[in-house]
Order: structure tokens, then C-alpha cells, then sequence
């Protein structure tokens, strides 16, 4: 089912899945969404790849990755047909216990509706590549290689720590009928877990000021970050889906197509010895890829030069075999 490309958009269409009566959740609680949605983006024919980020993505990967989805580049739309998907729940839809593998089992409806028995790659980050991780091991048939980034097998205590105080943030502020204020606060404090300590000491002066309680640089860029996500999310939907994030684990050993692994010493959110695990344990490891970034977490969305090689590396089997058929 296709819909019609906005201006600035890069062309591409949608695809939809009827989510069926019988579906449940691990949870077992039901989507009050009738059927997920996906896009399709690059040429008619070619390796399909499926692209997917943190809870903030969805089936625009051009938008919230736009130097690494398009024409030319990492992955590139003039090579390679590539899949996003929006990750439910929606934001006006209630908060369920919803995991990892519960959205892998989504995505494989929307490639059945789409007519896709198998992906030739799938390219997850954060949030994304825990489901990449739960795709794989749940339809190990139906994917050619994986490569995740900033993203493990399991999620780290002190992970947990942090997201538990958000959501009880979230749910504070929205029993107390102030939803909005609580995302934003949420948001400043993810932000202080995306980023490091040394590029705040970079960015931000110790000027005070000038009365207690007063905003200090670094707090109007947090402030200014909060108020603009707040019109973005709803407390349930990203309480559904930072707890999805504490409930995900993979065994590594179930993971058995060819994997690419790439971490960042300096993200706190994923520690990068569970990188180094998640790569020990695979069966089938193709490349462990680790890097110093002052960006942390967000490396992934900020380490351009280095991802974009990784990422290149990643999908050139793909791409010459499409040349040399081509060629043929």
C-alpha cells in the first residue's frame, strides 16, 4: 500500500501488515494497532536491507539517519533496497510490555506482507540492533548477515539503573497530569547517558548563574533538547519501550549468520565488554569493530568517517555480487 512522498523526503513507499487477531505479545497483552508499517526506500530490485535505529526511529531512515541512508552512501540507495519499519506502540497508543523479539516477530509480518521471504542484511543501532539480535535468532532462515552497533546481547545493570528512573519519572509526571514536563525531563537525563563527560567539558563553560536554581550552559542545551522531544513521544509509549530495552536478551550462540559487531569504548549505556562477549560467544563472527568516540552512545549517529567504513565493509559483498550479476 503506497503513500504519497512529502517534498523533502527521498522517494520511497510504504508497505503495511495486518496485525492478526491471534497476535499476542510475550506478555501476552495485544497492540491496539491493527497493522505495522514499513518503508521501502532505493531501486525496484537489489538486496534488501533493513535499517534500524533507537526508540526515536522509525520507517524514515532517511530522516533520523541521513548521512548513512541515501544515494552514495554507507547505505546506499542507488546499490541496495532498504526496509524501516515504525516501532510500536504508536504514540497514542497504551503502554504494554512489549520485547525485543515481539518486534522481530512484527517485522517478519511486514516481509511477508511485502512478498520478502529473506533479507539479505539487517543494520541495527541501540534499540535496533537488539531486534536485529532477536531476528536473528528467531528466523535464522530469513537473514543473510547482521551488524549491529552500540547495541548487545543483554542490557547492562547500570543501564537498567538509569532507565528504571526515567520511567518512574514518566509515570510520576503523568499521574500527576503533567506528561509533557516529564518527557522532557526524561529526555535531559538520557542525554546525560547518550554523551560523555569529555564532550560536555568541550561544548560547555563553568559559567554560573547568576541565582541558585538558574540554568547553567549545559542545562539550556539538556532544556532545549527536553522541550523538543517532548512533542515527539508519549510517557507510555517510551515506557514501553525503554523496558523493552532491560527485558531484551539473546543467546549469543543463537545468533548464527555472519555478524559484524561495532561498540564504542566511552558509551555507558552499552559497556564495551558486552560488545566483546556478544562477539566471543556468536558462532559466527565476521568483524568486531571498537573505537574511542567523545559521542558515547550516540557514536553511532556522530562517528560518520568510521561507520560509514564499517558499514561499507559491511555491505560490499552485497553490492559487488549486485554488480557482477548486473555485468553478466
Amino acid at each position: 500500500m503506497a503513500s504519497i512522498d512529502t517534498p523533502e523526503e527521498t522517494p520511497g513507499r510504504d508497505v503495511r501488515a495486518i496485525i492478526p487477531e491471534d497476535f499476542r505479545l510475550e506478555s501476552g497483552q495485544r497492540l491496539t494497532a491493527a497493522q505495522v508499517v514499513g518503508r521501502l526506500h532505493g531501486p525496484d530490485y537489489g538486496p534488501l536491507v533493513v535499517v534500524a535505529g533507537g526508540i526515536s526511529s522509525g520507517r524514515f531512515a532517511t530522516r533520523w539517519w541521513p548521512w548513512a541512508v541515501k544515494a552514495g552512501g554507507p547505505v546506499d540507495l542507488n546499490r541496495v533496497r532498504v526496509l524501516a519499519f515504525d516501532l510500536p506502540p504508536g504514540r497514542d497508543e497504551p503502554a504494554v510490555t512489549i520485547t525485543t523479539a515481539d518486534q522481530a516477530r512484527l517485522l517478519a509480518l511486514l516481509l511477508d506482507a511485502a512478498g520478502e521471504p529473506r533479507i539479505d542484511a539487517f543494520v541495527g543501532a541501540s534499540y535496533g540492533g537488539c531486534i536485529g539480535l532477536a531476528f536473528a535468532a528467531i528466523f535464522p532462515g530469513r537473514i543473510g548477515q547482521l551488524a549491529v552497533i552500540s547495541a548487545a546481547h543483554r542490557a547492562h545493570p547500570a543501564a537498567t539503573a538509569v532507565r528504571g528512573v526515567q520511567r518512574r519519572l514518566l509515570a510520576f509526571a503523568r499521574d500527576c497530569g503533567r506528561e509533557a514536563e516529564g518527557v522532557a525531563l526524561a529526555r535531559q537525563l538520557a542525554m546525560i547517558t547518550y554523551r560523555t563527560a569529555d564532550e560536555f567539558a568541550l561544548r560547555f563553560g563553568p559559567a554560573a548563574p547568576a541565582e541558585a536554581g538558574g540554568a547553567y550552559p549545559v542545562c539550556d542545551y539538556l532544556v532545549a533538547k527536553g522541550a523538543t522531544y517532548a512533542n515527539v513521544t508519549s510517557a507510555g509509549r517510551w515506557i514501553s519501550l525503554s523496558d523493552s530495552l532491560d527485558r531484551h536478551s539473546v543467546d549469543p550462540p543463537a545468533v548464527r549468520c555472519p555478524l559484524t559487531v561495532i561498540g564504542f569504548t566511552s558509551d555507558t549505556l552499552v559497556p564495551i565488554a558486552d560488545s566483546r562477549e556478544l562477539a566471543d560467544r556468536a558462532p559466527n563472527l565476521r568483524q568486531l569493530v571498537e573505537a574511542p568516540s567523545i559521542f558515547g552512545h550516540d557514536a553511532f549517529l556522530k562517528e560518520r568517517e568510521l561507520i560509514g567504513r564499517a558499514l561499507h565493509e559491511f555491505l560490499s559483498p552485497l553490492t559487488a555480487l549486485q554488480t557482477r550479476e548486473i555485468a553478466a
